[in-house]
């Protein structure tokens, strides 16, 4: 099992400068390894077996494998009960007529690594435009001042570079935080249009899926139809078209055990779930990002409790004097700098921004 995840642990690695925030490594980091994850596990057949196991009389199994995985097998949606009088028969496959019971084809199975590999790809899509954006930036202006001990000489030097970098320019990042802000939109607007994406893949079935299946252990037995098995059916039907001595078609009607969708199933319950919850924190950010940007008066409630250990006077006459984009930058800096060093920073830089000479 090592081998089929250890492709993804160097994504676990950890930055030595933070440059976004917790909402924003949901995306790029926690969801791309689960679906990267998930991706590999779908192809893993020393722990699934084949994807597809198809029985039917006169026909070498190995071609109706292989008919039938490509041309996809259906199930009667009418027959998902699995439940007739007293005899418990398998649900999706019992028989039906011809132009008179409705069929319900499944082509996705042979698609879904794929895709769940297409939308690792769109999840990380907007950390690599931030990070192509910011250019390190926030890692040269640390300076090395991340690191708690650091000798008098080079910390008084670091500070003094960093406090004159922010003096001179001051009002020139705005750019620079609406490009983060743009990110964190791209983030929201992703993760909502997965959901309809994923929708559409599993022809209209995953908007409702996890709640379908919390209702099902609800239901009456003699009633619930298994949305699992609805979406993800274990046991499929598929029809071989053979062509007869006389040229008459003849039509094998077979039966296919698809033994992947006991892991698609769990897999998508999983992400109903994940995605969810990260649509409806990445929301919350937004909402979030929207008062910092309109209220100045959380911009300097948020940087006070980013240093608590600064003076709030210095606190406020700096953000007195900010923009959105110097804040963002300070903000940011105040995630790495050791608090201690911060604190220095914030007093320095409040001392140059007043006109005052830095002891």
């Amino acid at each position: 099992m090592f081998d089929v995840f250890g492709s993804v642990k160097g994504l676990l690695k950890l930055d030595q400068v933070c440059i976004d925030n917790n909402i924003f490594r949901m995306h790029y980091k926690a969801t791309v390894i689960i679906l990267i994850a998930f991706s590999l596990l779908v192809t893993s057949r020393q722990y699934i077996g084949d994807p597809i196991d198809c029985i039917v009389d006169d026909i070498p199994l190995n071609v109706m494998d292989t008919y039938c995985w490509i041309y996809s097998t259906f199930t009667v949606p009418d027959r998902l009960t699995g439940i007739t009088g007293r005899d418990v028969v398998q649900p999706g496959v019992a028989s039906h007529v011809d132009g008179q019971d409705d069929i319900k084809y499944h082509k996705y199975y042979q698609w879904v690594c794929f895709v769940l590999f297409f939308q690792a790809i769109l999840f990380y899509i907007p950390r690599y435009l931030w990070k192509s954006w910011e250019g390190g930036r926030i890692k040269m202006l640390v300076l090395d001042l991340n690191h708690p001990v650091v000798d008098d000489q080079n910390k008084n030097e670091r500070k003094k570079i960093l406090v004159d970098y922010f003096a001179e320019n001051l009002n020139r990042h705005n750019f620079y935080a609406v490009r983060f802000f743009i990110c964190e939109a791209l983030n929201f607007v992703n993760v909502i249009g997965q959901i309809y994406f994923m929708d559409f893949f599993l022809d209209g079935e995953f908007s409702t899926y996890g709640s379908d299946v919390l209702k099902f252990t609800e239901m009456e037995p003699d009633e619930r139809v298994d949305p699992m098995a609805r979406v993800f059916p274990k046991v499929t039907k598929c029809t071989f078209h053979k062509y007869g001595p006389s040229g008459s078609v003849q039509k094998f009607d077979g039966l296919c055990v698809l033994p992947l969708n006991i892991v698609n199933e769990k897999i998508y319950v999983f992400l109903w779930f994940w995605f969810i919850i990260l649509s409806v924190l990445s929301g919350l950010s937004l909402l979030y990002r929207i008062a910092v940007v309109i209220g100045p008066k959380v911009r300097l409630l948020l940087l006070r409790a980013r240093s608590r250990l600064s003076s709030h006077n210095d606190i406020k006459n700096i953000t007195d004097k900010c923009q959105i984009g110097d804040w963002f930058v300070l903000y940011q800096l105040g995630k790495n700098i050791d608090p201690l060093i911060y604190k220095e920073v914030i007093a320095d830089l409040a001392a140059k921004l007043e006109g005052k000479d830095i002891v």
